[in-house]
């Protein structure tokens, strides 16, 4: 089954902080996204900035092992994680080499 986005909604935006490594899709250090959950929030980020979700989210609809989320100041594990209202998502990407 292929994943596709959910359908637009009114949720209000959340604030969305971009790791240096994924700013070449935003162009910038923040940025807005909306959804009721981390799942539809990524989905309408991508919406703005295609393939920034791929970045992120692998085939099977999973974190990516060097992905973090925090909402509102604490990790998310899980794309079902409930988002607030006018609140903060934070991505945090680990870098690794040599």
């Amino acid at each position: 089954m292929r994943w596709k986005p959910p359908c637009a909604h009114s949720a209000a935006p959340v604030k969305v902080l971009i790791p240096s490594a994924l700013r070449s899709y935003t162009e910038r250090a923040d940025a807005e996204a909306s959804g009721d959950t981390l799942a539809e929030a990524l989905a309408d980020l991508d919406r703005h900035y295609p393939g920034i979700r791929f970045r992120m989210i692998d085939e099977q609809q999973r974190i990516r092992p060097h992905i973090r989320f925090f909402v509102d100041g604490v990790q998310a594990r899980d794309l079902a994680q409930p988002l607030s209202a006018a609140g903060e998502l934070v991505i945090v990407q680990a870098l690794s080499g040599g």
